[in-house]
């Protein structure tokens, strides 16, 4: 265990003893979330994403820890454990080395080498590999092991054997096989060449190389998806005289008879057995690390689209456009509440399309609408267009708009919980009630979406699934949890991502207060079936209760350090009453003057306990995203054909990409923000400089209207 605490350390230049302390707490069941929040003494205040690269790699390092014990207990069966062979695999650092290691003993299918050393041509292969001064002829050699009655004719067939036997050995050595790895990785070239005949999307791969230490993930992702449908055959591989050098430096000794013999045997051995292994092993190293960078991106992507603002008390109208089936329409209040749908036919004509205006103008006039939530999927080009008409002939109203990413819409309103939640709708109008609350509230909409479907990533089809959904469900959790929840409107999907409820807990708490009105206080969780203590503690912080009569059971206060916040407003002159009247303007300068880490100390409590206790004193029920821009309303809508090279548009950055970003600017299709367009000094990927949801300055620099691509620049916008 000492060694995988010191490993942990050094990678994320974390202190052992907080190490230490974040393996402890996640064995004794805490969450990430929890541990970030509420642990803050016990690891140094790291942020979510970094405990839970440390989680993902201590579970690494575990079964790397497991199956090194495997791998000795395996040889030390065949008597073959020797103490140097014990440390070269204690010191392994990948599993690809203890593989290396192990691979001599493992037990292997018949071979040619298998086959000759049931002839009994091991000794010969030895004598030739130790290259002695002193050897004979060779064929003078070999002579001494013809044997007829197993199998060996002549010297030459002894000589054969010897020679596979030689070959198989050098494969089997992990030391040249690590080397050749790592000369494949640093000299190697991927070659791709056009498969079958017809068109396809792969054209730029039908004559392609490129070495493999400069190809960018989001090619190497391309390229896999081109072999795997059949246009593109691939290779990956390494000059032969490099790898036969290599092999012959640690094989081969001059002034013997069987130099040249070993030699070609190396030779034998790349271009048979290490040559395509490495090869393989290359091609499954390249997708695994371009996968781990595609779904890192997937997942900053994800985070910054659950985090965007919400437009909250507002109601607001949700548009779910289409053709044949029409545009439908629901109206929310400003608690995400149903209050009215329609469908209207705005793509069928002129008079369907006024006829759409009047019947959606009533609507907005009857609920006193003030925003639009417009799906950017099939027909929303010309729906915004309608909408914007709309908006023109009614001055009177202050009524903008915004487009919505409906990715995942219609897997969510087709899903048994959209039934349960809205079943007196069809499929479509719980779409459009989807698209509305998406704006209201990103983030309590979102969750209802399985991650990957909410279609802010590359290839997330193409990458491992579990891998992907425990990454993004685990940004899903991180962000519900930083921006806690109402535990009195809060659905059942929001809630089974707090800390401490699973999906079983947290519909038994809607049952709870479905069946005995709204909670009261956070305590009242512990009434709850089978939520216990461990449970309250880890979800408690998280659950905010507005109605309660403890002022502090709405904030992220935990009600652990519910009397440490209480001894604190006492030894700044404060009571329950000034917390409750938000009197406590002037609690910062008090102390700054009483002394931050003395107060600490007097309150029984950490300095970052402390401090976040003051940030939610200070804003009881605060909400971390209203901290962030607030995202693009529009009220008038641009054409493709209106732009011009030159102009200067505001946008909504709505994916990062390995290539660069994709901006809405208002128009029917987003723009591209290639990745040298970005940033004045160099970056080497986009999400250095760009997240989801930033507002930004942009300039059009081309307009392919046919091809549908418009070309941005953020740089010289400035």
């Amino acid at each position: 265990m000492d060694n995988i605490i010191s490993a942990l350390a050094s990678e994320l230049n974390i202190s052992e003893a907080y190490v230490q302390n974040v393996i402890n707490l996640i064995d004794e069941g805490n969450t990430i979330p929890f541990i970030a929040r509420y642990r803050k003494e016990m690891h140094g205040s790291q942020d979510d994403t970094t405990l839970r690269t440390l989680e993902e790699r201590l579970n690494y390092l575990r079964g790397l820890n497991e199956r090194k014990d495997e791998v000795k207990r395996a040889i030390e069966e065949q008597g073959k454990l020797t103490e140097e062979l014990s440390k070269a695999i204690d010191e392994a650092e990948t599993l690809a080395r203890v593989e290396d290691l192990y691979r001599p003993y493992k037990q292997k299918r018949r071979t040619r080498a298998s086959i000759a050393k049931e002839k009994g041509l091991e000794p010969l292969a030895e004598l030739l590999f130790a290259q002695d001064s002193r050897l004979p002829e060779l064929t003078v050699l070999a002579e001494k092991y013809v044997d007829e009655e197993k199998g060996v004719a002549t010297a030459e067939e002894a000589l054969a054997g010897a020679a596979d036997i030689i070959a198989e050995n050098i494969s089997d050595s992990a030391n040249i096989r690590e080397r050749l790895r790592s000369a494949v990785l640093r000299n190697g070239i991927i070659r791709t060449e056009k498969a079958k005949d017809g068109d396809s999307v792969y054209g730029n791969y039908y004559e392609y190389s490129e070495p493999v230490r400069k190809i960018q993930n989001h090619r190497v992702l391309a390229i896999n998806r081109g072999e795997k449908e059949g246009f593109l055959k691939v290779d990956a591989s390494l000059d032969k005289d490099e790898a036969v050098n290599i092999i012959h430096a640690r094989t081969v000794k001059k002034g013997s008879a069987s130099t040249d013999f070993v030699a070609a045997a190396g030779e034998d051995a790349w271009a048979r057995l290490i040559g395509p292994s490495v090869e393989r092993e290359t091609r499954s190293s390249l997708p695994a690390t371009a996968n781990k960078g595609a779904i890192h991106n997937f997942a900053l992507n994800l985070r910054q689209l659950l985090m965007q603002p919400p437009v909250k008390g507002h109601v607001t109208m949700g548009l779910d456009p289409g053709y044949r089936m029409g545009c439908k329409i629901a109206v929310i209040d400003s608690s995400g509440k149903v209050l009215d749908t329609a469908v209207v036919y705005p793509t069928h004509g002129e008079r369907q399309k006024n006829e759409a205006i009047a019947k959606l103008s009533a609507m907005i006039k009857k609920h006193k609408v003030e925003h639009l939530a417009i799906g950017n999927g099939t027909a929303s080009r010309e729906t915004e267009q309608m909408a914007v008409e709309m908006i023109k002939g009614m001055p009177d109203r202050k009524l903008s708009y915004m487009m919505v990413n409906e990715a995942g819409a219609s897997v969510y309103s087709a899903s048994k919980l959209a039934a349960e939640e809205f079943p007196q709708y069809d499929v479509n109008l719980r779409s459009a009630v989807s698209i509305a609350r998406r704006l209201q509230d990103p983030l309590a909409e979102l969750v209802k979406i399985e991650p990957k479907a909410i279609g802010v990533g590359q290839y997330q089809h193409d990458m491992p699934q579990k891998q992907l959904a425990d990454t993004l469900a685990g940004v899903v959790e991180d962000c519900v949890n930083a921006v806690g929840v109402d535990l009195n409107t809060a659905s059942p999907s929001l809630l089974s991502y707090i800390s401490g409820l699973s999906g079983t807990l947290s519909k038994n708490v809607v049952a709870y207060r479905e069946e005995n009105g709204a909670f009261t206080s956070r305590k009242e969780l512990l009434k709850v079936p089978k939520l216990g203590s461990k449970a309250f503690k880890q979800c408690a912080g998280f659950l905010r209760v507005p109605e309660s009569r403890e002022p502090l059971d709405n904030t992220g206060v935990h009600p652990e350090s519910y009397e440490a916040a209480y001894t604190l407003l006492k030894l700044l002159g404060y009571d329950k009453k000034d917390l409750k009247s938000g009197a406590l303007t002037e609690l910062p300068l008090k102390l700054k003057l009483y002394g931050e880490e003395k107060a600490a100390g007097d309150c029984g409590i950490g300095l970052p306990t402390l401090q976040d206790i003051v940030k939610e004193l200070l804003k009881p029920g605060r909400d971390i995203r209203d901290e962030l821009p607030a995202p693009v309303l529009r009220s008038d809508v641009l054409d493709a054909k209106d732009l011009r090279p030159g102009m200067i548009l505001t946008g909504t950055v709505r994916n990062v990409i390995d290539f660069g970003a994709f901006v809405d600017i208002g128009v029917h299709q987003d723009g591209l923000v290639h990745i040298s367009e970005i940033a004045d000094r160099f970056i080497k990927h986009p999400s250095e400089a760009l997240k989801v949801g930033d507002v930004v300055k942009v300039i059009v620099l081309k307009v392919d209207e046919s091809g549908k691509r418009i070309s941005l620049s953020i740089k010289q916008a400035k």
